[in-house]
């Protein structure tokens, strides 16, 4: 009998009750790109599309079992980040990367939910920029989270090249600067990669408040497909046409902000440009 030859990925995040974000939104996005799942729950939330309610951090010894438990029986190919509450959790989290091979690590330095409520205490911050991110194979923040970690505004595509190169001189092997903030007519993302070479991903804007878990679900369809051995610009492509397709094929939950669809398939018209 072959044991752990199924690719594996693992989620380092806080949950989502209302199933549409955080560790619920990873675990069925890695089951739609043919991943198995697991996770390391560092932070509980009551939340449903309506907002957070509350959130309550994993003790941090907790956080560790977890970590000690998963390294002691499974061949976890790739992982990523996702809410880490606050500086403590974020350095338990930095610790214990060090420690177990859980393949490419992609950064998602979630830090606001859709409603405003903060999920990562200001004094985490410094400890993302300086301890965590010089762990990561790929980093994947949305432009007011961009903004916070290199301190600058950054409110065009030139703004977010600049950013780009900063993150990556942060230690960052490949960055993605996600550009959906900027009021242009198409969704832009920016890629520079450890090679140096750059690119555009753009798709079309879609008029919908269905984005809850956005953030979530791109980078965990990319730490899937790396967990599979995918090759690093085609993971961030695929990431790319999934969240696409994520948002365009709609669901109907809640009365807010409503998920994405995790039953989505990748969605083709995305454009290429460098």
């Amino acid at each position: 009998m072959t044991v752990n030859s199924t690719p594996q990925v693992v989620t380092i995040a806080g949950t989502d009750s209302g199933g549409g974000a955080g560790v619920q939104a990873d675990l069925k996005t890695f089951h739609n790109r043919n991943a198995f799942g697991m996770s390391i729950v560092v932070a509980l939330t009551a939340q449903n599309t309506l907002g957070v309610q509350n959130a309550f951090p994993v003790p941090v010894e907790f956080v560790t079992d977890q970590f000690n438990s998963l390294a002691a029986d499974f061949n976890i190919k790739a992982a990523k980040t996702g809410m880490l509450a606050d500086e403590e959790h974020v350095k338990c989290v930095v610790e214990n990367l060090k420690k177990v091979d859980f393949g490419p690590l992609v950064v998602d330095p979630v830090m606001i939910a859709k409603g405003g409520h903060a999920l990562l205490s200001e004094d985490a911050i410094d400890t993302i920029k300086n301890d965590l991110l010089p762990l990561a194979f790929i980093v994947t923040p949305n432009l007011p989270e961009t903004e916070v970690i290199v301190g600058y505004p950054v409110e065009t595509e030139s703004d977010m090249m600049r950013a780009a190169v900063d993150l990556k001189e942060m230690g960052v092997k490949h960055v993605i600067v996600k550009g959906g903030h900027l009021e242009n007519k198409l969704a832009r993302d920016y890629v520079l990669l450890d090679s140096g070479e750059s690119f555009w991903l753009s798709s079309s804007r879609i008029n919908t408040i269905k984005t809850h878990g956005t953030g979530d679900t791109f980078s965990s369809c990319i730490a899937a497909e790396l967990a599979k051995g995918t090759e690093v610009k085609e993971a961030i492509i695929i990431g790319k046409k999934f969240i696409q397709g994520a948002i365009k094929e709609e669901l109907f939950v809640g009365h807010g902000h409503g998920p994405t669809n995790h039953w989505a398939e990748l969605d083709e018209s995305i454009e290429i440009s460098y």
